[in-house]
């Protein structure tokens, strides 16, 4: 027997907006905050006293000092004792179509998907989000401001037999605020393979005590902290290109037409040269055109890669070693460790060109292919490679020349950015925006590549594995574009 629609006795919901219409005007405000609970100077004293407060030293160590750590036998695979963490195994990558169509590699394995969390809370009207001083080993300056919680499963579930990890219940429990963004993303597809983590933004309206090691800071102010060389660590980078859309500072008078082009490309309302479908057919088109296969192999078996005492290297002396080290850190939740960490030969450049389109903004966007993805492609830069590792080969990444090349004037974002200090030794990428003639990058460009506008990128980091990590952090460039140290 059926039952009619007036015979239902369960109430009907209340439908709320798909997003906050409230949610774009408050970042909004809050990027246009250069003050908050700290000043900038406040903010630089706090910081350099934390880097005084605690004890850091990183040492390099040979393979046979490892402590829980060992070679597998039969494999040659770098793993944990505990089994946990993760392990350093080899990768085989062959593809059917590109400069380079097959080769053996060194991978981290880490299957468990971490947490990178920010907390945002409201003072005086003013979204605010709290920040940590965080000491990684890999990072060359060792303290950078990292999200609230950057944690792996194994960390926050304490594996390592180490104190809690603060904060890490408003992103785990149940009623834990409001979510601003929650989205599975990809790490670096040339290191790792098929590694996410949980990108998150949570808001809260209680009461927060900031521990010693943290600071709330507004969207303004941290933008102005990107400018500068190594600060903002990969992480962070990486949740605050999650924000959804927001309403960004007006460009101000003094702004030039590219400022302005900027300012429009952000707009979600201001068109594009390609529609968002248009884009997503093009990005689905690239993504079956590729055979990509990446099996992992024996670490102790690779071609072309040699292991010492100290280091697994590649024998022409390109692309990056596994190497060992001894850490000691006064504020983790462990102590002190050793580990095994990857550390590139050479320092990386990552650029968008860009060029106002229609008056709109857009950037060179890639599709590449890295053996560590999930899906054969991510949206990546216009360059993203070593210049180093193409020095004497007849075949170069195209536009690096132009990138390198580029006259100062057109240069409109300059910084060099950590990558993720826990698995990376002294792993620096040098990120730029350069803005590009018509006749240098047409409308029409090679395949493989394509125009985006900021509002775009923004849209499509709302879902996992479409844009990379180094994309991700241009992305936030592009965002805090406008703002500057002294500000």
């Amino acid at each position: 027997m059926s039952t009619h629609l007036a015979e239902r006795t369960e109430p009907l919901p209340v439908l709320g907006p798909r997003e906050p219409e409230s949610a774009a005007r408050r970042i909004g405000r809050s990027a246009a905050a250069v003050s908050g609970r700290l000043s900038t100077e406040e903010f630089h004293r706090w910081f350099a006293g934390r880097g005084t407060a605690g004890r850091f030293h990183v040492g390099r160590i040979p393979f046979a000092a490892l402590r829980g750590w060992s070679f597998e036998p039969g494999t040659g695979n770098l793993v944990h004792a505990s089994g946990r963490f993760f392990s350093v195994q080899g990768l085989h990558v062959t593809v059917d179509d590109g400069p380079h169509k097959e080769w053996y590699q060194p991978i981290i394995k880490q299957p468990e998907v971490g947490i990178l969390g920010i907390l945002a809370k409201e003072f005086d009207g003013v979204l605010h989000f709290l920040m940590q001083a965080k000491m990684e080993p890999g990072n060359r300056n060792v303290l950078q401001l990292s999200p609230t919680v950057q944690a792996t499963r194994s960390n926050y579930t304490k594996v390592h037999q180490g104190t809690d990890v603060k904060y890490i219940r408003y992103f785990t429990g149940p009623g834990r605020g409001r979510v601003l963004a929650d989205v599975l993303q990809s790490e670096h597809g040339s290191w790792f393979h098929q590694k996410s983590n949980r990108n998150m933004i949570v808001e809260v309206d209680g009461e927060v005590p900031a521990d010693e090691d943290f600071c709330w800071l507004t969207l303004g102010q941290i933008s102005a902290l990107l400018h500068r060389d190594n600060l903002v660590n990969m992480d962070s980078r990486t949740v605050l290109a999650c924000l959804p859309a927001y309403e960004p500072p007006p460009a101000g008078p003094a702004a030039d037409a590219f400022g302005r082009a900027l300012a429009r490309s952000r707009d979600p309302r201001a068109g594009a040269l390609h529609s968002d479908v248009d884009l997503l057919s093009w990005f689905t088109a690239e993504r079956s055109r590729y055979d990509v296969r990446a099996e992992r192999v024996p670490l102790g078996a690779l071609p072309g890669w040699t292991r010492d005492t100290h280091r697994i290297g590649k024998d022409d002396g390109r692309w990056f070693d596994v190497v060992a080290v001894e850490v000691q850190a006064g504020n983790r939740e462990v102590t002190g460790w050793t580990q095994p960490l990857i550390e590139p030969r050479s320092r990386g450049i990552a650029a968008f060109l860009a060029r106002p389109i229609g008056g709109v903004l857009h950037v060179l966007a890639h599709a590449k292919v890295e053996g560590g993805f999930l899906d054969t492609v991510e949206l990546a830069p216009t360059v993203q490679c070593s210049p180093e590792n193409f020095a004497g080969l007849d075949t170069r990444p195209p536009f690096l020349d132009l990138v390198l090349s580029a006259a100062p004037g057109r240069i409109r974002y300059d910084a060099v950015h950590s990558e993720e200090g826990g698995r990376f030794l002294n792993a620096e990428n040098r990120y730029l925006v350069v803005e590009a003639a018509p006749d240098e990058a047409p409308l029409d460009p090679p395949a493989g590549y394509q125009w985006v506008t900021v509002g775009q990128l923004t849209a499509l980091v709302k879902h996992g594995h479409y844009v990379n990590v180094q994309a991700r952090t241009l992305l936030a460039c592009l965002n805090a574009m406008g703002h500057h140290p002294h500000d």
